[in-house]
């Protein structure tokens, strides 16, 4: 178990099932976004065509922050690094890039899932870190559910 400041417990069952999911969206975009070929972005109108390709790098920045800040939870779950030294700004989760709404409206259907799924996950990730990183004001029984229940969210 990872503990916080506050010591809510953050599982490895949720990290191994929340780093399961960066890899396999991780692959689904790299296979999407890679093919030279590719019909979505053949037909799109050149300005289109740009935000495609800049959605794609901010996806593909999104989910390396991402990674990384799973695999330095796995780290501490594993005892390689301790809490404190997670927490440092060096390992923490990285800002994301924003998406623009008009650009994400442009893209194929296919390419704002998969940014949208990016989204998610990293703002998933950023309340769980928050979580980590604030001092429990008081401890109460409904102070200790609700940071169970935004973990777990």
């Amino acid at each position: 178990m990872i503990r916080g400041p506050h010591h809510a417990p953050l599982h490895r069952r949720l990290i191994d099932a929340l780093y399961e999911e960066a890899m396999l969206l991780a692959d689904e975009a790299r296979s999407y976004f890679d093919e030279p070929d590719r019909g979505d972005r053949g037909g799109l109108d050149p300005f289109v065509r740009v935000a495609f390709s800049c959605e794609s790098l901010k996806l593909t920045t999104r989910l390396m922050h991402v990674i990384a800040w799973l695999l330095t939870q796995k780290a501490v779950l594993a005892g390689e690094i301790n809490a404190d030294d997670a927490a440092k700004p060096s390992h923490r989760l990285g800002t994301a890039a924003r998406t623009e709404e008009a650009m994400l409206d442009a893209l194929p259907t296919k390419a704002r899932g998969l940014v949208e799924a990016s989204i998610d996950l990293h703002r998933r990730l950023s309340h769980i870190e928050q979580a980590l990183l604030t001092p429990a004001r008081a401890t109460s029984p409904a102070l200790s559910m609700q940071i169970r229940l935004g973990l777990a969210l």
